[in-house]
Formats: C-alpha cells, structure tokens, sequence
C-alpha cells in the first residue's frame, strides 16, 4: 500500500526546521529583532556577535584572504569557522540559506591546511576561500530544492535517479579543483522567475541594509548573505537581471557574463532547454578584483572541456588593463521609454557622469532602438511551455505559487499561473519566428552601437554604457513589476557589471512634484517610492559592455569605482 503523500506544510516546515537546527546553538541569535526595530543588521549590529578576528577575516576581500592561508598567515580552517558563523547569523536576520554544510566544509578546509604544510604551496589560486552557491548548483551531501517543496528529497523532482545528493555541477567541481572551500547555498524564489527572493520553504529573503525591502532576486540569497558579509564571493545565475538585481539592492559588484563564457553545466534550472535567452552564471562581491580573480582562476581550468557551450576563451590580459591616462567614451541611458527612474536612482546615475566628466571622459545620450520591441521577444522566449514546467514543479507537491499568509511576490502567479496559460504550448514556428525577431534587434542595436563612433570624438563607437538596473533602489515587497532595464542586457547577451555607488538620503531623494508618468506602469512604480522608507538602502548602476567583454567591462568597473570613492 503506498504511503499517503504528506502535506505540503508538512514538509516545507520540516525543511525550514533542519536548515535552522543545522546552525550551530551557541551562533543562535538569544532573540531577533523585528525588521521595524532594526532595519539595518549589516555593519555594528552584526558584528557585535562576532570577535575582533572574525571581524578582520570576514570584511577581508577574496584577494587578502587568498594571500593569507595560501602563505599560512591564516588557516583555511579559521576562516571558514569565521565565515560559517556570520553566514549563520545573516540567516538568522534574512532567511538567506537553503543549505549549510558548515561540518564539511571545515573537514575539507583541514585538508587544505594539511596540504599546505605537507607541500608548503597552495593547492591553487583559491586556496581556502569560502565560496557560497545558489540552490541551483548540486552539492554532494545536501539538496538542490531551487524553493520548490516538491524538489525534496529528489533530483530536480525525480526519485531514484541514483544523483540524488552526490552529484556535482561542473563549476562546483572546478572551485574545488581550485582550492575553493563550499559550505552554504543561498535562497532563491521558487522558478527563479522574480525580482524578489520568495518560496514556501523559508518564507521571504530580506535586504540587510534596508529590511523594509527585498534583497532581490533570482540570486537574492546569495545578495543578502555577501551584503552582510557571511560569504566573500558567491555565484548566481542571470537570465533577466538576476545577478545584477541583487547585486545592486545589496551594494555588491555582480557580473553578468555573455553565455558560454563560464560553465553552466550539470546546475539546476527552471524551462531547461528554453535556448533562445540563456541563463549565464557570474560572481557577487564586495569587490572588483574579487571578481577578476574568481572569473581568471576559474577560466585557468579550461572549462570549454567539460561544458560543450563554453568558449574556448582563456581570461585576456591586455584587455583587463584601464591605464590612467586613457580617455573613455560612455553613453547615459537615463529613461528606456516605458519606467521613469526614482529619485535616488536618478542620482546614482547623475553621480558617475559627473564625476567621470570631471576627469575628462567624454559622456554621450545613448538612444538606441526600442527597448520594449528586444523586451517582447525575451518575455516570449520565457513562455514557450506557457508556465508547464513550472506548474508541474508545484504540482509535485501541491504547494501554491504565492504564500497565501504573506501575500508577497504574486507576479510568479500572475505569469505562469493555470489561469492566465491556458493555451498550449508554443510551436516550432512561434519559436523559430521570435529567434528571428531577436537576432534582427541584436542586429540594429549593433549597428547602432557601432554608429557612436561619429558622437565619440574618439573616433570609436561608445566603451561602456551606464544604466540603471531597475528603477528603483530595491523593491518594496509584493512590488517588482519592471524588468526592462536588466532584462535588455540579457536579449542582447552583453557583458555588465553593477557598480555600488551611494545611499538613500530621504532629506535630498525627494519626488520631483512636476513629475508626469509615462502610462499607468510608471505611475504606479513611482507611487511605491516613499523617502522615509527608502531611507538608507543602497543604490547601484550597471556597466555594459558589448558581448565578452568581460575581462574590460570588470576593468572599467574598477576604475569608476575607484574615481567615486577618491
């Protein structure tokens, strides 16, 4: 007689249950405050729980802490003893993790330490760096759930595959190849399909600068964690903003790859086989050179033999090189026709430009064709099965796209819903047509890129452009409603990378009274925008580059950052 299938409730409480039993008693926080009586948890509050020497490991960037165990100042070990209780506590005070595996990781980190000592050089270039995941990479010894309760105790909502905890993502295999030290996989919306990181296992994913806001989304766990600094390096996926969304809401440095640059193989994913806009994977950090030096050490390994979808692309040297006297051209795209910008935003973007005009580079208005018409063919390539795959994720379990308690996040329900995809899937001729419609816009937004060179003054077409990454700092809960300004890098498979730049200041981010909406959209976006609540959050932009471009657009990423924070 087969067992009667449990609750959905049942089953999200008691994974809910063992990801909080798995931090260890003593890292358990006494009490927690409530998001309105703390609203900013990273910085002194956090480190409050820690000592002065978690403190020091912990707010070190990759680089330092390669440097230090690789030469034995520190151990692997210590830091990722260190590292495993601050992402306990982020937990804690964000709901960032869907898995620790603190107990391997520190045996794994003793190896390294033992490897160290025997061989006296490092195993490789990230030897003994804690790196956290998204729960879409696989893991040995833990689960992939990707939010859906249906996904437990399977692989990928299959039992008896015989992968089921011991297979691994070929990135994952690599890190370790690499002397990375794995110990968490952060939170995800169940599909990944949302700006804002909600599922029915953990519950909502908040901002740990602004707790009134999301952390954002797909990758919105691993935003929150690094944000708070219980990882040092992280790595996401992207297939509409969803590195670059909370790397922004978190005041991170998030790079966005053109596909088949870094390995994707072997990873969890929602509409897999959908080709037309992939999903590429990329590093979240507090720092530029932590990402060139993830990227670098990870293309060292020659990943186009073991991922038949990367390039044969080792990392380029002489383009990853800004020399101080070399005069850039960028182009501004200050409104994409559709969302108007929110005060802070509007001044993170008027900030870059004035300071870059400051030093000479010379700023040009980037008005290429429509947004809307490239949007249309990636909200097209996103509903070939009409919500099927989804919908059979949840139907595994019988969970509901939204939490009916929270009422957060319904724009899952609202696109893959059974109510608003009641045709059948796509055909091939449908398919076929939009690949066309968008290598015909990649097309003109080339050509167009390449007519800058007459606006330059250089004599070449634009370097970088900056662009907003959404319209707002960070969206309120229940709220995310716009994508064009990420999801355009991703219908055109440019490189970009975020770029923290300030804070809400709700005394000077105020409304513009004479502010007019373009249509209902803007409207109801900008009436979301409250200063006082706002207050605080981090703001950030985007750079793009052409397609990969990644070792220049890192390059001019750590430049503008350097002329803001001279």
């Amino acid at each position: 007689m087969a067992a009667e299938k449990q609750p959905w409730q049942t089953l999200a409480n008691a994974k809910l249950e063992s990801i909080n039993e798995s931090i260890p008693a003593d890292w358990r926080l006494p009490s927690l405050p409530r998001n309105e009586e703390q609203r900013d948890v990273t910085g002194d509050y956090i480190q409050q729980f820690l000592s002065k020497e978690e403190i020091e490991i912990t707010e070190a960037f990759a680089p330092t802490i390669v440097e230090y165990t690789s030469a034995g100042h520190w151990t692997a070990e210590t830091v990722t003893r260190a590292f495993c209780h601050r992402a306990g506590l982020a937990h804690q005070l964000t709901n960032c993790l869907h898995e620790t595996f603190f107990d391997a990781a520190i045996e794994d980190a003793k190896s390294l330490d033992a490897y160290l000592a025997k061989n006296r050089k490092p195993i490789g270039p990230l030897h003994g760096l804690p790196v956290s995941l998204k729960d879409q990479f696989h893991v040995k010894g833990v689960e992939t759930t990707m939010g859906y309760v249906g996904w437990l105790g399977t692989f990928q909502g299959k039992k008896g595959t015989g992968k089921e905890r011991v297979f691994e993502s070929e990135m994952v295999q690599e890190l370790r190849d690499l002397g990375a030290v794995l110990y968490c996989k952060t939170s995800v919306p169940h599909t990944l399909m949302s700006g804002e990181t909600l599922n029915n296992i953990i519950g909502y994913t908040w901002n740990p600068k602004n707790r009134n806001l999301s952390c954002g989304g797909s990758s919105g766990g691993e935003g929150a964690l690094i944000g708070l600094r219980g990882s040092p390096v992280g790595f996401g996926t992207d297939i509409g903003g969803s590195i670059r969304i909370p790397a922004a809401f978190n005041g991170l440095y998030g790079l966005r790859p053109s596909g088949g640059r870094l390995p994707y193989q072997g990873m969890a994913n929602s509409m897999d086989g959908q080709n037309s806009v992939l999903s590429v994977v990329g590093p979240l950090a507090p720092s530029v050179s932590t990402l060139q030096l993830l990227v670098k050490s990870l293309l060292s390994r020659e990943p186009w033999f073991h991922d038949p979808l990367v390039h044969d692309m080792p990392w380029r040297d002489d383009k990853a090189v800004i020399s101080k006297d070399q005069k850039l051209s960028f182009a501004v795209l200050r409104h994409d026709g559709v969302v108007s910008l929110h005060p802070p935003v509007k001044r993170a973007l008027e900030t870059v430009i004035e300071r870059l005009e400051k030093q000479g580079h010379r700023i040009i208005e980037w008005k290429p064709p429509a947004h809307k018409r490239g949007l249309d063919t990636l909200s097209a390539a996103w509903n070939y099965d009409n919500g099927a795959d989804i919908r059979s994720a949840f139907e595994l379990s019988g969970e509901p796209m939204r939490q009916a308690d929270v009422e957060k996040a319904p724009q899952i329900e609202s696109t893959y819903g059974a109510e608003f995809n009641a045709d059948p899937p796509k055909d091939a001729t449908f398919i076929a047509a939009n690949n066309i419609a968008r290598r015909d816009y990649q097309k003109e937004y080339m050509e167009y890129w390449n007519s800058t060179a007459e606006l330059t003054g250089t004599g070449k077409p634009v370097d970088i452009v900056i662009a907003p990454v959404a319209p707002f700092a960070a969206a309120r809960p229940n709220s995310f409603s716009w994508y064009g300004y990420s999801g355009i890098v991703n219908v055109l498979d440019y490189t970009a990378c975020t770029l923290p730049v300030t804070t809400v200041d709700k005394s000077i981010d105020v409304i513009d009274p004479s502010f007019t909406p373009t249509g209902d959209l803007d409207k109801s976006i900008m009436d979301k925008y409250d200063p006082e609540i706002y207050d605080g959050a981090h703001v950030g932009v985007q750079l793009i580059g052409r397609r990969l471009q990644e070792e220049k657009v890192l390059a001019v990423t750590e430049y503008v950052a350097g002329v803001l924070n001279a």
